[in-house]
């Protein structure tokens, strides 16, 4: 069964509001908006769950309606929200530039002569046929 987002209940198959959550979800969307840290905003609105539980109400866009979950939240306090943990992020330096990692995989070229000789045993075969493998590193720049 896939999981109601806090806030909501599921009556005759349609989620409906609970009023009650969707009180706390609003304080809690205006206590972080007012400066208060994700564990005393969930605190104040009366929520007790985990801190990325809340990080995640907090960015869950659910709360603005759609087409199965009534809307909770308007859009401009979302967006506020969003603008808000965005600023807090960069301020406690957690969002840097992307930088591609660099290819350290070597790629190989492969090259094996027909077998000259056949052996019963699949074993010594199959050993024989793969020490005529030869490989060659190939430079990674040269692509």
């Amino acid at each position: 069964m896939p999981h109601v987002p806090y806030g909501y209940t599921i009556q005759d198959g349609k989620a409906v509001i609970d009023q009650l959550q969707a009180e706390q979800l609003k304080k809690l969307f205006k206590a972080y908006l007012s400066g208060l840290s994700l564990k005393d905003a969930a605190k104040k609105a009366g929520i007790v769950r985990y801190h990325a539980t809340i990080a995640n109400m907090l960015t869950n866009k659910r709360y603005l309606g759609d087409d199965y979950y009534p809307k909770i939240i308007d859009e401009d306090t979302f967006e506020k929200v969003e603008a808000e943990k965005l600023r807090r992020a960069q301020m406690l330096g957690r969002i840097w530039e992307h930088k591609p990692k660099e290819n350290s995989i070597k790629k190989y070229q492969f090259a094996m002569p027909t077998p000259d000789e056949l052996y019963d045993d699949p074993f010594k075969q199959a050993e024989y046929v793969y020490s005529l493998i030869e490989s060659e590193a190939i430079d990674n720049d040269d692509e």
